[in-house]
């Protein structure tokens, strides 16, 4: 998934290969570097070789399901924005995701259109993340900074 500059890294992660092939091919048409997985265990792979800006997240999935991925995301990976899109979600997953950090929750079928606003308010938000860190860091709050960029400074700012 190499980027190319001033372009959106994004991620697709799920087991419909057509669907997200067709995705993939239909964010490009509108220049955002996609590239498809099929499953959790080849988005972790992916995010090993290098790490995207945002990830788009199916839930049910052959092997691991999405909400772990997405734990283990924001475990290693906390700036990378994930996005969950699934046909087959429930009150409860959506709660759960939310919980473990996810940027937003979106059931399928969903215009190209209306994901791609979604993954650009997730590029700025993991833009921001990164801006709001460095500038801590740089004034020597270098605690405030990792929270930034663990997710912790996000949930205090949604709890309050």
């Amino acid at each position: 998934m190499k980027k190319r500059k001033g372009k959106i890294k994004v991620l697709l992660v799920d087991d419909e290969e057509e669907f997200v092939k067709t995705l993939s091919e239909r964010l490009q048409m509108r220049d955002v570097d996609s590239s498809p997985v099929f499953d959790g265990e080849q988005a972790m792979e992916a995010m090993s070789d290098e790490e995207p800006d945002v990830m788009v997240l199916d839930l049910k999935m052959p092997g691991i399901h999405g909400l772990d991925v997405l734990q283990w995301v924001k475990k290693f990976h906390p700036e990378v924005q994930v996005i969950i899109l699934t046909g087959y979600g429930t009150e409860r997953d959506e709660e759960r995701a939310r919980k473990l950090g996810a940027f937003d929750y979106l059931k399928k079928p969903v215009e190209t259109d209306s994901l791609l606003g979604k993954i650009r308010s997730a590029y700025k938000a993991h833009f921001e993340d990164a801006m709001s860190a460095i500038a801590f860091a740089e004034g020597g709050d270098l605690d405030t900074a990792q929270d930034i960029m663990t997710g912790k400074h996000a949930e205090e700012s949604r709890e309050a």
